[in-house]
């Protein structure tokens, strides 16, 4: 292992300013949609093509950065009185940056095509208020003191918020956002306090001085537990993910791939941010709160992914498991990290960081899929569609990418993330805290249990909306995406083939966020360019590329074979089933039939509401609904107490004005009281 001192290289702020100037671009952007509001060529194929180009400009500016592994800083006079703007871009905000830029390159073309008359809001208001929301992002990356941290994460909260509200005449997309906002500040609510503890009593706000600040015990760890149920908020952990099942399946497809694959991402960022840098060396016990809640959101995630029924719901549902995965990543690295174990810990964040990315490109990309599959037909519920890989092969096709992906099977970018993190699982052993030794090996067989659940998950995704037979007349009608939907698809899908296929100069990249958050990098173990081996102690190694040409000679030949073999004897028909022919699309296995044995299994997870057929029913329907313990247990008791602590508020405010002067009255007395009494 190679240890590495924190980066101290300083250069002048030529990338920096660019990064800003492009995001000063996507506010001038979203202010032209303004000029002509209601014109959705000018909105969708100008201005959100143009966004993509400064997504791409962004992405590259950022890249150039991590690279470097320099560390840029600047000072912007605006602000409140003596509250200028501090921005710094360093290689952890870089790799965001790159997450943000690359990914909304691929988002922004596709909505340039997807947006059309009537999906709510005005065309012009909605391209202000995406790019509002990439602008915002940009500007949590970049914040370097709390003051612009929090304004530019409040206008993410409130330009998503107005995204996800686009259809607002529909009362439960206005449920959905309303629930969104309330979490989004609950969240913003712990954020301020956290960032009040770091500055440790001073007066100073910037995260320089927050490094500067020596903290007990005590208020670091105070800070720490502040973070991660703010960024938690965010990123949807468990139990706070209430708002990503609605408010995703409620956004517009191109608003839902931009919140689960970049802005849930801004929350893995802000709580590295906080975690292992600006609270300095971690406590090794602090990683298990991150680890346990990460470990059980996977499993809770992939569990309700498996028995939905709506497709966005589903996705939202898989976002939830796979940001599980990054936090017990978080908290693995936290732990390894404040035991002393450098080498391993850099191991741990690498692999996080390494989902971070790859989940950007995955889950975009079957975001926008459905997408494409919702304009074509109408239809979020699995149950009626079905057969749409004939109707939209293109579509088909290019989510299968992100649906293998997903499902974390190699030669793909999925598999290489959750590789690396299960070889830093195994190094539990060597952890001095012997109930840690017992704790982690029992997280490591759920994460692969886990892992498993999500390639079941992702069978019934595509199998049922893509093949078999239509369950719906309507759906011969369907029609495959737009050239410039097919162009987004198609970056995205180069990202997950990129990221599986060439690991190794991603972690050469990762290197410097890694170096600079835990002082050490992950060095290459063999000296071949094509063969990954992250651990040189252990004989373990990945091959990505001889992988895929192994399998691709495989496929090649056995399909040479049977044809040499039978083409005499080859002849082509209609489908059947073992022997009967009138097969119908009501044969098929449905989405409630895959999710009925998790649905047998783990039935304490589930409040299940059934609708069955009656015996003389002609056309029999079943139907099921599955909804969360949480909301009873959790949530509905939290309503319940501030709505009568509201209903006491409204007795003391009786609206007559002798009453308000009694107020007065009293409050004077009291106040006495206190005087005469000090």
């Amino acid at each position: 292992m190679l240890w590495l001192p924190h980066p101290v290289i300083t250069t002048s702020p030529s990338l920096l300013t660019g990064c800003v100037a492009l995001l000063c671009g996507w506010v001038l952007v979203g202010l032209a949609g303004l000029l002509r509001p209601g014109s959705v060529r000018f909105a969708g194929r100008t201005l959100f093509t143009l966004g993509a180009v400064l997504g791409l400009g962004l992405a590259a500016l950022a890249g150039a950065s991590l690279l470097s592994g320099g560390i840029e800083r600047l000072t912007l006079p605006v602000g409140l009185p003596e509250l200028p703007l501090h921005l710094r871009l360093d290689p952890l905000s870089s790799l965001f940056l790159l997450l943000l830029g690359a990914s909304s390159f691929g988002i922004s073309v596709f909505a340039g095509g997807y947006f059309r008359e009537g999906e709510g809001a005005l065309p012009g208001l909605l391209c202000l208020q995406y790019h509002l929301f990439l602008a915002s992002m940009g500007g949590v990356l970049l914040a370097n003191d709390a003051y612009g941290f929090l304004v530019a994460w409040e206008v993410m909260a409130l330009s998503s918020y107005f995204l996800v509200t686009t259809q607002h005449r529909i009362p439960e997309i206005r449920r959905a956002g309303f629930l969104y906002l309330l979490m989004a500040h609950v969240g913003a609510l712990c954020l301020l306090l956290c960032f009040g503890v770091l500055q440790g009593g001073s007066w100073l706000f910037t995260f320089h001085a927050m490094r500067a600040a020596h903290l007990s015990p005590g208020w670091a760890a105070v800070a720490f537990l502040l973070a991660l149920v703010g960024f938690g908020a965010k990123a949807g952990l468990v139990p706070l993910h209430v708002w990503l099942p609605e408010a995703h399946p409620a956004a517009p497809s191109p608003v839902s791939a931009l919140m689960s694959g970049v802005m849930l991402k801004t929350a893995v960022y802000g709580m590295l941010r906080v975690g292992l840098d600006l609270l300095g060396r971690p406590v090794w016990w602090w990683g298990l709160a991150p680890l346990i809640l990460g470990l059980f959101t996977v499993f809770y995630g992939v569990l309700f992914a498996a028995v939905q029924t709506d497709m966005k719901r589903l996705l939202a549902y898989s976002s939830v498991e796979n940001i599980g995965i990054v936090f017990a990543g978080i908290g693995l690295t936290i732990v390894f990290a404040g035991s002393g174990m450098k080498a391993v810990a850099a191991l741990a964040l690498l692999a996080t960081l390494y989902h971070c990315l790859n989940h950007s490109f995955m889950k975009s990309l079957l975001f926008l899929g459905t997408g494409s599959v919702l304009h074509a037909t109408g239809e979020r519920n699995l149950g009626r569609l079905g057969g749409l890989i004939h109707r939209m092969p293109w579509v088909a096709w290019l989510t299968l990418i992100g649906t293998l992906a997903i499902a974390g099977l190699p030669p793909l970018n999925g598999f290489v993330s959750e590789w690396l993190l299960l070889q830093s699982f195994l190094f539990a052993g060597r952890l001095p805290h012997p109930f840690v030794n017992l704790l982690i090996p029992m997280g490591m067989a759920l994460l692969v249990l886990a892992a498993a659940l999500a390639g079941y998950v992702m069978v019934k995704f595509y199998g049922i909306i893509f093949l078999g037979q239509p369950r719906e007349a309507s759906l011969v009608r369907a029609h495959d995406c737009g050239l410039l939907e097919r162009f987004g698809l198609l970056w995205l899908a180069l990202g997950c083939l990129a990221l599986g296929l060439f690991p190794l100069q991603v972690i050469r990249a990762l290197g410097a966020v890694t170096g600079q958050l835990i002082g050490a990098v992950v060095p290459q173990g063999s000296p071949h360019w094509w063969l990954l081996a992250p651990v040189p102690a252990r004989p373990v190694s990945y091959g990505p590329l001889v992988f895929l040409t192994a399998t691709v000679a495989v496929v090649l030949l056995t399909a040479l074979v049977v044809r040499l073999t039978y083409r005499q004897r080859v002849r082509r028909g209609p489908a059947w089933d073992c022997g009967f022919g009138a097969v119908t699309a009501r044969m098929q296995d449905t989405a409630e039939g895959f999710g009925q044995p998790i649905r047998h299994l783990f039935q304490p997870f589930f409040e299940i509401e059934r609708e069955l057929p009656e015996p003389a029913d002609r056309e029999p329907r079943y139907r099921i609904a599955i909804r969360e313990r949480i909301w009873r247990l959790i949530y509905e008791p939290i309503s319940g107490a501030v709505g009568r602590l509201a209903n006491t508020a409204a007795r003391v405010q009786q609206g007559r004005i002798s009453v308000y002067l009694l107020y007065s009255f009293a409050t004077l007395l009291l106040l006495l009281a206190v005087a005469l009494i000090s």
